[in-house]
């Protein structure tokens, strides 16, 4: 079981908000640390693991449930 230290609730926002929210987000977080990210707009729960990447922070899952898609984030 992973521990989540931020939860960033994106549901309802569009591109590029949750994209520009999460980098923001991390910015502010220690490495080592786990962000949940909540997102409704599934071009968000495609970049937003990209953008990660490229930023050298490891996206441990990607999951959705009905609408709602759950992106956990590892802090590098």
């Amino acid at each position: 079981m992973v521990e989540i230290n931020e939860t960033l609730d994106c549901t309802g926002d569009v591109c590029p908000y949750p994209d520009v929210k999460s980098k923001r987000k991390v910015k502010k977080m220690k490495s080592g640390e786990v962000l949940k990210i909540l997102v409704d707009y599934p071009l968000s729960a495609e970049r937003i693991p990209e953008t990660m990447k490229k930023l050298g922070h490891e996206v441990i899952s990607v999951e959705q449930d009905g609408t709602i898609y759950t992106l956990l984030i590892k802090i590098k």
